[in-house]
Order: C-alpha cells, then sequence, then structure tokens
C-alpha cells in the first residue's frame, strides 16, 4: 500500500515534543497499511479518523483509496478534534482537485 503524506500532517507529527507519542502515532500508522486499522471511525467526505489513546487522545486524520494507498491529511489530539476535522475535509478537497 503506497502511503502519501500532507505537508500539514508532516509538520504536526514532526513538532510533536513527545517521543514516545510519535512513536506510538507513526507505528499505529504502519499498522493501518499492513491493513490492521484498529480504532477507526468515518468522520465523513472520504476522511476517516485514526484514535491513539495515548497522552491526550491523539488522531490521524486520512483518506484511503481501495488497496492503493492511504493519504495522512492531518493531525490533532481530542482537544482540537472538530477543527482537524474541518482541515481534514479541506486537505483533501484540495488533493482531489489537484489529483482528478
Amino acid at each position: 500500500m503506497k502511503k502519501i503524506e500532507s505537508s500539514s500532517f508532516r509538520h504536526w507529527v514532526t513538532g510533536l515534543r513527545d517521543s514516545s507519542a510519535r512513536a506510538r502515532i507513526i507505528s499505529r500508522i504502519n499498522r493501518l497499511m499492513e491493513g490492521l486499522p484498529g480504532d477507526v471511525s468515518p468522520v465523513g467526505h472520504g476522511v476517516s479518523e485514526l484514535r491513539i489513546y495515548y497522552g491526550p487522545g491523539y488522531r490521524v486524520y486520512f483518506h484511503q483509496t481501495g488497496n492503493t494507498f492511504v493519504i495522512l491529511l492531518c493531525g490533532g489530539d481530542k482537544s482540537s478534534q472538530q477543527r482537524d476535522i474541518k482541515a481534514a475535509h479541506q486537505i483533501l478537497r484540495s488533493w482531489r482537485m489537484q489529483n482528478d
């Protein structure tokens, strides 16, 4: 499975101060890429939320197209959830306009 990371996602994950949290997030993404999604919930418009129960409750927002690739849109935690979902929808819309 191919993985694409948005600049927003890259900026968020590399900016995490907690290296243990970063490692857990990357581990969950690797399991997602292996077809083991774990706790995932759709949040509308083709975006899904990968929940990581560690620290403040990290979230990774992504879009999957079949078994071909996953686009990592953005990340955040429970406190920024609604704002992050809106951002993920916007990033996906922009990506679709550039790649359709």
